[in-house]
């Protein structure tokens, strides 16, 4: 065997463009379709609204304009404008931009100068064009090189900045904006900088109370109590408890919205239980202060630390670089600002102690039945065949390798067993339902221990004790496209949401897309999603094409089955909208029948028999080889 040769040939260099290109992991996370929120599609807006909202922090416009239509996305700002010498080089030449100046951005996100040049070298067009007292300067690009510099011109615009890009489908596949996904980030920006206006798609965002606000648009139901909304320099928190399980938690730094928390929201978390726990002088366990918490926490810190190039995770211990610890900064502020709100407000005071005393009352209860469940579902898992296990864990991972972990939630042995033999074993598990599982709408937590099926999913998902145990990112509900496979995902759903809605809020739950239809010859298979993807891989593969129905997971073999949970996989995030209540969808789709519900049914049956007889017909008229009974 030849020896491996290691000469000057060997060594490369490569430009700016080139390495975010390669790696691209290292400036923007994961890349993914947009089925998630932090896809990297998502942070290429982030990173262009970022240096409009450092803009309106220093007093320089109050308004942004932002439209994504047909995978283009294009933002204007009315601050001042890049110096419109230097519009080029801001854009294109690394560790080049105005925020190294600690006076002018020294609470800002972005410190390392990165973000547009990643959204530059990431995306198949880009331009920039500033403008500065009537005179305007403008540039297009192509994957980060410089396709057209336009010299300087006249024009009546206002002072400001525009970005348009259109990120480059070589790597980001298939991809698409979710609308939800960036309604979402429009209000956060809102909410965390009072003053500002977005117009995102003709919709109009603007926030009077901040952090109040945003609790108030996403609380499911109504507080047990009036939201308590604390400021003070450097930092700002709202928060109150509502009437779901777990913990809700919304956390910023600089407006970063750090959606897996760091040392900031761990601090919050330690130091409410601590000033409650002093104002009653009574020793209350800190799980039941915090049950059914809904809080959100801003801060702003110079020079922050964050666990990855994303910043979805702070890792500062000190607010300030050799200043107060974060610790000490959060514990002082609500010792302050809590209790003299506790003491003001003794009515609110009284229903918190009423709810702290209602979750211990609850655990207590359930203590007995936990140990009972535990040791249960400890024996099962001794031969459970249930649960086919992956390699590696959600906390076992880096940052960067977070969103490989997924158990699959499947029906029957036939499907389990395709996902389970075609899985990667490293990061993919797979959790075998038996039958229907119970439709828990109403029921109490104790539900979850004395039923089996649940008892075990959750001891999967490791969540009895802390969300943050979570063993996979993403949780894929895989169930047959019939009237029985979508009865099995409201009721996995209705689970999830009555019980551990944090698991949805957070993004980690989703709905495996298999295909409906299998078309093929000798040559070519296309596997289509929708009727409209069947229409045209028949009108591409011609008349002698092969047509199979699929009708259930179970009918999709192994080798077929690694083609839609590998890298291609399609995956639908269960979102819950702003103006969405999880009582009223439960009570809606899993409480008594309504006319309502009937009605919803009868009409979606409807569309199903009407879509199988036109599938028939037309296979009919074609006179096509196949299609699975």
């Amino acid at each position: 065997m030849a020896e491996n040769q290691y000469t000057e040939d060997n060594i490369r260099s490569l430009d700016w463009k080139e390495h975010i290109r390669l790696r691209p992991g290292m400036y923007i996370g994961k890349l993914g379709d947009g089925a998630a929120a932090d896809d990297g599609i998502y942070i290429l807006v982030k990173e262009v609204m970022d240096n409009c909202i450092d803009e309106f922090v220093m007093g320089n416009g109050k308004k942004v304009d932002i439209k994504v239509k047909d995978g283009k996305v294009s933002v204007r700002d009315y601050g001042r404008g890049i110096p419109l010498g230097k519009v080029v080089e801001v854009v294109s030449k690394m560790n080049t931009g105005g925020k190294y100046d600690s006076k002018a951005f020294k609470k800002s996100v972005g410190l390392n100068g990165v973000g547009t040049k990643a959204v530059n070298a990431l995306s198949s067009y880009f331009m920039v064009y500033a403008v500065r007292e009537g005179e305007l300067k403008k540039a297009e690009f192509n994957k980060g090189e410089l396709v057209k510099e336009y010299p300087l011109e006249k024009t009546t615009e206002g002072n400001g900045t525009y970005v348009e890009f259109t990120p480059d489908e070589t790597i980001f596949k298939k991809y698409a904006f979710k609308t939800a996904y960036l309604d979402k980030m429009m209000w956060n920006y809102c909410y965390l900088n009072r003053g500002l206006t977005i117009h995102y798609n003709g919709e109009r965002y603007n926030s009077k109370d901040g952090l109040k606000d945003l609790l108030e648009n996403n609380m499911d139901g109504d507080p047990l109590y009036p939201i308590i909304h604390l400021e003070d320099e450097d930092i700002e928190v709202a928060f109150t408890h509502g009437r779901t399980y777990g913990e809700d938690y919304y956390s910023f730094v600089n407006g970063q919205h750090t959606t897996q928390g760091g040392t900031h929201q761990s601090a919050f978390r330690e130091s409410v239980a601590k000033v409650i726990r002093d104002f009653y002088n009574k020793n209350y366990e800190a799980s039941d202060i915090r049950q059914s918490i809904v809080a959100a926490i801003s801060v702003k810190v110079i020079e922050p630390v964050f666990e990855s190039q994303t910043k979805t995770k702070l890792g500062s211990q000190e607010i300030e670089p050799g200043g107060k610890s974060m610790r000490a900064f959060i514990n002082d502020f609500l010792k302050d600002k809590l209790d003299n709100y506790l003491h003001r407000h003794p009515e609110v005071a009284e229903t918190i102690e009423k709810k702290i005393k209602q979750s211990e009352r609850e655990r207590k209860e359930l203590a007995g039945i936990r140990k009972i469940a535990r040791d249960r579902s400890k024996k099962a898992n001794l031969h459970n065949k249930k649960l086919r296990d992956c390699r590696v864990h959600l906390t076992d991972l880096k940052d960067d390798k977070r969103e490989a972990t997924t158990l699959f939630i499947t029906e029957g042995d036939s499907a389990s067993g395709s996902i389970t033999k075609s899985r990667d074993v490293n990061t993919q598990a797979v959790f075998s339902l038996r039958g229907k599982p119970l439709n828990c709408y109403g029921l109490t937590k104790k539900v979850v221990y004395e039923n089996e099926e649940f008892n075990l999913i959750q001891a999967a998902l490791d969540i009895e004790e802390e969300m943050d145990n979570l063993r996979y990112n993403k949780i894929v509900i895989a169930t047959d496209a019939d009237v029985d496979g979508m009865h099995i995902r409201m009721l996995l759903l209705t689970f999830f949401l009555q019980f551990f809605p944090d698991l949805v809020k957070r993004n980690h739950v989703y709905v495996l897309q298999t295909p409906l239809f299998r078309v093929r010859n000798k040559k070519k298979t296309i596997y289509c999603y929708s009727e409209e993807e069947r229409r045209n891989a028949i009108a591409e593969i011609g008349k002698a094409a092969e047509i199979t129905r699929f009708k259930g997971l179970g009918e999709i073999s192994p080798d077929e089955f690694i083609h839609f949970i590998g890298e291609d996989i399609r995956l639908e995030p269960v979102l819950l909208t702003k103006d969405a209540s999880i009582d009223s969808i439960l009570s809606y789709f899993m409480g008594k029948n309504t006319p309502e519900r009937q009605d919803f049914i009868i009409d979606n049956l409807r569309v199903e028999k009407d879509l199988a007889e036109e599938t028939t017909s037309e296979v009919n008229d074609a006179g096509e080889l196949d299609i699975a009974s």
